[in-house]
């Protein structure tokens, strides 16, 4: 048994190299993810194994280097860019001797700062019991000691098994709570969906410019920031396109390599939004040396939320960071593929309304007729 260590905002930064080659863009992102967090950085250890090691992550040379920088620093944290197992961070707080957490925490930590609105709050608050339910093992010196009690427990029952119950009770209310929400908003997109307004909703890196981008096409100001996970909490706005008259944009949550499965499950109901959309616009930092990984990232998560299906149309934004110029692709048949645009300065963003405007239309005509235009069997254009 152990007293865990209290947190802090002093941290050392951990990654290891397991032949991945988006390692180097790994490292960056793991910097900006705990300079988002408010945390100050005293330093980073990288190594390289073939697989992680099954007591402690790291080998036993490389948790010593930890331990003794941690140490030399004065860290109260040590964060690790990977996912650990309850078993390995307990066995690496009583080897570093200070508070041991994982990428998992760091961005569930990251999200709870910044969610606004009482569902996003909700859903996080959610997604953190989800994760803390399988770190209830031994962690705390409490946990052993048993005690009666009337309403709290049955004879004997220990406080590892309360806390288990107690935190069942409050994620049952949570997601009571989620799904009655998730009802008000479905009853709202069906009316939407009798009035005839076409939905188009943004998704993307986290990063990749979309609230920018969504604020200059519906003149809003929805908060917009050079950080991971600026914002949280989906935002929609009516906006009007030649041809087609208003449409519902939606700015949603941006998505990361490994992001946590119990954030996944619980922003879900908010992510429904992108499943039923007529359109995606799946927005790109063109300037990023990791774009092409970033890309499969999202991919990746829209498969899980059921959203792979949707029509989608790639932007390329942040060009006054490369210098190309704003313009079109399309395929050798003509269609619409691609557009570069650069949200911060408004370059390539009629290009962009016009693009739009020809997809929907294109794509409210086929559903009136119902006839389609292309081999179902060929990939769509939209998300070459």
């Amino acid at each position: 048994m152990f007293d865990r260590h209290a947190g802090g905002e002093r941290a050392v930064l951990v990654t290891l190299d397991f032949g991945d080659p988006d390692f180097p863009e790994s490292v960056a992102e793991l910097h900006l993810l705990a300079s988002g967090a408010g945390l100050k950085i005293l330093g980073t250890i990288q190594g390289k194994r073939h697989r992680p090691d099954a007591a402690l992550f790291v080998g036993s040379g490389k948790a010593d280097e930890i331990a003794a920088l941690a140490a030399a620093t004065e860290a109260d944290v040590v964060i690790f860019n990977h996912e650990l197992s309850p078993a390995q961070e307990r066995n690496l707080e009583r080897r570093v001797h200070c508070r041991v957490v994982d990428r998992v925490t760091l961005i569930l930590d990251i999200f709870a700062r910044r969610a606004q609105s009482s569902e996003g709050k909700l859903q996080v608050e959610l997604a953190q019991l989800q994760h803390l339910s399988t770190r209830l093992v031994r962690g705390w010196t409490h946990l052993e000691r048993q005690r009666g009690g009337v309403g709290m427990r049955g004879p004997g029952e220990k406080q590892l098994e309360t806390d288990r119950r107690l935190i069942g009770i409050r994620v049952k209310s949570l997601r009571d709570r989620l799904d009655r929400l998730g009802k008000q908003r479905r009853t709202q997109r069906r009316s939407r969906t009798r009035q005839h307004v076409l939905s188009v909703a943004l998704v993307g890196y986290t990063n990749a410019g979309k609230s920018t981008l969504f604020n200059a096409l519906t003149r809003a100001d929805a908060y917009a920031a050079d950080r991971l996970f600026a914002t949280l909490d989906t935002t929609t706005r009516k906006m009007y396109l030649p041809r087609v008259g208003e449409v519902v944009l939606s700015d949603t949550v941006g998505f990361i390599t490994r992001l946590p499965h119990a954030l996944v499950a619980a922003f879900r109901a908010t992510l429904e939004a992108t499943a039923e959309a007529d359109l995606l616009l799946h927005v790109i930092d063109s300037a990023s040396a990791g774009r092409e990984r970033q890309i499969e990232a999202v991919d990746k998560v829209l498969a899980e939320i059921g959203a792979d299906a949707v029509p989608q149309f790639r932007v390329y934004n942040k060009l006054d960071l490369t210098g190309v110029a704003p313009g079109v692709g399309r395929d050798e048949y003509g269609k619409l593929q691609r557009i570069y645009v650069s949200a911060q300065t408004g370059a390539g963003l009629e290009l962009l309304r016009d693009a739009l405007s020809e997809i929907l239309v294109a794509g409210r005509i086929l559903n009136e007729t119902g006839m389609p235009d292309e081999d179902p069997s060929q990939p769509t254009a939209l998300s070459a």
